[in-house]
């Protein structure tokens, strides 16, 4: 009997380790599965998004044109300042010589 019991053991015991090795077979092909998965959708993610080093390098030129160009609007503005006080002054120096001007006629006549 004591052998019937060390066979029924090992027998039950062979029973649970291939039970188990099956769920860890049946575990791994999920897993594997569901990698696949995640790799292909990656995949496309990654081909509507693009290379993130390209991505990253396009951002930072942007980033230095859009500092350029408010540089350059910035200088745009001042000049534009200094242009209308310029006319500005131009403006009442004319004004100042059509008057001048028209007294002279006017003392003339």
């Amino acid at each position: 009997m004591p052998g019937t019991v060390k066979a029924l053991g090992a027998r039950l015991q062979s029973s649970l380790f291939n039970r188990a090795m099956t769920d860890l077979t049946l575990a791994a092909e999920r897993l594997d599965a569901a990698l696949t998965r995640l790799e292909a959708a990656l995949d496309a993610h990654l081909l509507r998004a693009g290379d993130p080093a390209s991505l990253q390098a396009e951002i930072r030129a942007l980033i230095a044109d859009r500092a350029n160009l408010a540089e350059a609007l910035d200088q745009s503005l001042a000049r534009e300042q200094e242009l209308q006080a310029l006319a500005d002054e131009a403006s009442q120096a004319l004004g100042s010589a059509i008057d001048e001007v028209r007294a002279a006629l006017g003392e003339e006549t």
